[in-house]
């Protein structure tokens, strides 16, 4: 097999690593790639994500038997139905389908009209000064989406009515995200744990992919701006066999079933951004592809030939039970820019990445890098993902700082809690566990 890949972040290098160890796999491309990527496969110009017709044109010319989509600007811009219309073949939903991701207006409304457990809409909105004026009207804190594709930014859980109408204002009158601001929509906060389930579907069959936990703001103690992620974790703790039988049953099949009966039958990775509340699970967004850094911490795990999987996805023969995890937890801390998610320096020399390549069981997948002769250099708000794996979620993530604190670049920032809740949680539970242990070798 020869493989096309779209992207050049960290979840594209996280796919391209893992492609190049199927034993079908050629060749790789990648477009645009990275200075990261660059090591793994041949990196091509990609000018423009959203030109649908020349990622086509790319396939075509290299001869590749599978095209890749990694990020959301491609398939939101119909790049699945172009290359049907050519007879090309490629992962990733059709434009209808992606909807779902380009936007949270359709959505939400997707969601109501099939029943499917989310938050209550307090109401769409087409002007700054409607959605100002709901705002005395909501419960606080309320949540506020822009309804188009923001690169991970156009959400907030807003605490107060200064902070929910700056960020109104820098949407829709300012159009600080473009044309994703233009309209927005109210919803109801909900109290409980997050959850990142991905599922792979060939628009019939599904499989889970293992669970993840995504850390998107951009400070320690989740304070400050939303970002596209700061680093992720994978246990199989999150997602225990009852939970599981419960989202597949209350909102993943009735989701994929829903879409083919509107005529819109999904095929790749379907993310579903989720809320573990008391009352049960809701579901916040859909992304119509792997989350970044998800992507990483899970990929880190897959105990299956990604490759076949994925070509098989887009032949509709997907086989669930070819698809299996390694038992062992893995995390990932990124590493990002000084002034990220704002105006992030760029253009600084990192160093140290020769001292990580020889550590075992941590993979530096490269978010934001180009490559000059043997040096690597920072060119976007996110720049590595530092990934490893552990006996348990402890070592993992010990694994990664210990990674992280040997390298370096100019303004470097990262969190220093990925995971850290997990952690305690999981530390608490083995004291408990103890003592119970105890007091029954009393008793006897």
């Amino acid at each position: 097999m020869k493989i096309l890949v779209i992207g050049g972040g960290g979840r594209e290098h996280a796919l391209v690593w893992k492609l190049r160890q199927s034993p079908l796999v050629e060749k790789i491309w990648c477009a645009p790639g990275n200075g990261g990527i660059s090591d793994e496969a041949e990196c091509l110009p990609l000018a423009n994500q959203s030109d649908v017709k020349a990622i086509a044109d790319l396939a075509a010319q290299l001869g590749a038997d599978l095209t890749v989509i990694g990020p959301e600007l491609p398939l939101v811009s119909g790049v699945a139905d172009e290359f049907a219309r050519r007879g090309l073949a490629l992962f990733g939903p059709s434009k209808a389908a992606a909807e779902l991701e380009g936007s949270k207006i359709f959505a939400k409304q997707f969601l109501e009209r099939h029943h499917i457990p989310t938050a209550p809409v307090y109401g769409y909105f087409d002007s700054a000064a409607d959605a100002a004026n709901a705002l005395y009207k909501v419960d606080w804190p309320v949540v506020i989406k822009a309804d188009g594709l923001c690169a991970g930014k156009g959400v907030l859980v807003a605490p107060d009515l200064h902070s929910a109408t700056d960020f109104i204002r820098r949407a829709m009158e300012m159009r600080e995200f473009g044309d994703g601001g233009a309209r927005m929509l109210m919803e109801k906060a909900l109290a409980g744990e997050e959850l990142s389930l991905i599922v792979l579907t060939d628009g019939e069959r599904t499989a889970f992919m293992a669970p993840a936990r995504d850390h998107k703001r951009v400070f320690d103690g989740d304070v400050g701006p939303n970002t596209g992620g700061m680093g992720a974790y994978s246990s199989d703790e999150l997602l225990p066999p009852a939970l599981a039988a419960q989202l597949n049953s209350e909102i993943v099949q009735p989701t994929i079933r829903a879409l083919a009966k509107e005529g819109r039958p999904y095929r790749g990775f379907l993310y579903f951004g989720l809320m573990l509340t008391a009352e049960g699970p809701s579901v916040l967004e859909f992304n119509c592809r792997l989350g970044d850094p998800e992507a990483q911490a899970i990929i880190f795990r897959m105990n299956f030939d990604l490759a076949k999987a994925l070509m098989d996805c887009a032949a509709s023969r997907l086989d669930p039970t070819t698809i299996r995890w390694h038992s062992e937890p893995s995390a990932c801390v990124v590493m990002a820019s000084a002034g990220y998610p704002g105006k992030p320096k760029t253009g600084e020399l990192i160093d140290g990445m020769e001292r990580v390549a020889a550590m075992p069981s941590v993979k530096v997948f490269h978010a934001g890098t180009r490559k000059e002769r043997s040096h690597y250099y920072t060119t976007s708000g996110r720049v590595l993902g530092v990934t490893s794996c552990g006996k348990d979620l402890a070592e993992a993530v010990s694994s990664c700082y210990d990674a992280v604190s040997k390298i370096s670049f100019a303004g470097a920032q990262y969190r220093g809690d990925i995971g850290a809740k997990a952690i305690s949680s999981n530390s608490e539970r083995r004291e408990e566990r103890t003592a119970q242990a105890a007091s029954v070798r009393r008793d006897r």
